[in-house]
């Protein structure tokens, strides 16, 4: 503070106006919002029906038509998202808090991650949380946004949940503006306009473009994965779609693992000489990739070689074998599925990721149904009488999920050894 002498002639300071503080307080109090209010919608939910559903957006920003899931995993969100069989899906978690493992680069299952395969979209209860775990690389929002998936937090998960169970699941678009404008009339007719899965080939879409092998075994706590070493069987995987864990359980097993793009042909496939053929898991309607799918598969499946197929790569071996497909009312999603193995009469809890099925009434004679859902009774499996021929829907790999199913890996192995005249190994 200046104080004037008695001398000074100067004026003294002008008393503060009060009515400009006054507006200047009552201007920072509008513009501050309370702690109850509700933040602007940076991203929407529009169903196919109209529907809208607003929260805050996360991940890349855009707008994309997918079908809409739930998944009800209580863990393993990375591998989910990564997961190529949820090509052209948005993914709604039915788990509240999604975040806290954060993301590394282990936990991811496309083949190609530079394609981005897997969903294009996520649905989140709560905001992600900050990552507090030791292998955590970096935060869930920074990977969503790396991968291009559009993600919404903030509405009521279990009734969107419900919302899906009753109707089936719908098509939707999904929409992340940090402004949050949106035209919602366009949203709503683009959502409407798009035509869904059924008749999609997408398998096209995130196979690998080239032959490839496959050495990396599964992960083992604080050693991470493994090589393998020597081997004693030539596995020949067709990628329609395929999960790294399949991959490393084969070369796990000793398997020498050679993988070929979805559009390979028979005489491509037998070229390997291979011990066994996998037919892998896949996003889309099974009809469509089966156009040209099927008829290989009918020509592997009559070689005679041991052939083992998991989710769209059983969907289309039932096709090739005569057996038809339908879509599901509303897919099953989740790693907490009850599917009963009639071969052993025991019951295992799997992870399942599927929106179409095999019709398990139109399986034709000397093929035999071996696995059923014990949720709503879907065929889940079936090998073919006196051939070396079995596939089933869910996924014995798991990546999330239990390991009830991994015996089906040996299995498969068991397969090729008694075709290479070895005894089998025990499968649990």
């Amino acid at each position: 503070m200046v104080f004037a002498s008695a001398g000074d002639k100067r004026s003294p300071p002008a008393p503060p106006n009060k009515s400009v503080t006054i507006m200047s307080t009552i201007a920072e109090a509008q513009s501050t919002p309370a702690p109850w209010s509700k933040p602007r919608a940076t991203a929407v939910l529009v169903l196919a029906d109209g529907t809208v559903l607003e929260g805050q957006g996360f991940g890349a920003t855009g707008e994309t038509e997918a079908e809409l899931c739930f998944n009800t995993a209580l863990t393993g969100y990375q591998e989910i998202l990564t997961d190529p069989s949820y090509a052209g899906q948005i993914v709604t978690f039915t788990f509240p808090h999604i975040g806290n493992i954060g993301a590394n680069g282990e936990d991811i299952e496309d083949l190609t991650p530079a394609r981005r395969a897997g969903a294009v979209g996520a649905v989140f209860k709560a905001p992600i949380t900050d990552p507090s775990n030791y292998r955590a690389a970096e935060h869930l929002d920074a990977w969503l946004k790396a991968r291009g998936i559009i993600a919404l937090a903030g509405i009521d998960t279990r009734a969107l949940t419900a919302h899906i169970r009753e109707h089936g699941v719908p098509n939707a678009v999904i929409a992340h503006s940090p402004s949050g404008d949106f035209d919602l009339d366009a949203l709503k007719a683009r959502a409407a306009g798009w035509g869904g899965l059924v008749g999609l080939d997408l398998a096209k879409e995130v196979t690998s473009g080239q032959t490839s092998s496959w050495s990396e075994t599964p992960w083992v706590w604080d050693e991470g994965h493994g090589e393998a070493g020597e081997t004693d069987m030539h596995i020949v995987a067709i990628d329609y779609g395929v999960k790294r864990n399949i991959l490393r359980l084969m070369a796990g097993l000793g398997a020498k693992v050679t993988v070929l793009p979805a559009t390979a042909t028979a005489e491509e496939v037998l070229a390997h000489a291979p011990d066994g053929i996998f037919l892998s898991n896949g996003p889309g309607d099974p009809a469509a990739t089966g156009a040209y799918a099927v008829p290989v598969i009918r020509e592997l499946a009559e070689s005679g070689i041991p052939l083992f197929g998991i989710c769209l790569g059983h969907q289309m071996l039932a096709l090739a074998l005569g057996a038809k497909t339908v879509k599901m009312h509303q897919g099953h999603h989740g790693a907490n599925h009850p599917v009963k193995d009639h071969t052993t009469g025991k019951v295992e809890i799997v992870s399942m990721n599927h929106g179409f099925a095999v019709d398990g009434a139109s399986l034709p004679d000397g093929v035999t149904e071996t696995h059923v859902s014990l949720f709503d009774g879907s065929n889940c499996g079936l090998s073919v009488d006196g051939k070396p021929v079995f596939s089933v829907q869910h996924h014995p790999e798991a990546s999330p999920g239990p390991q009830d199913s991994h015996y089906l890996f040996q299995r498969f192995a068991n397969l090729v050894r008694e075709r290479q005249g070895k005894p089998a190994l025990a499968e649990r």
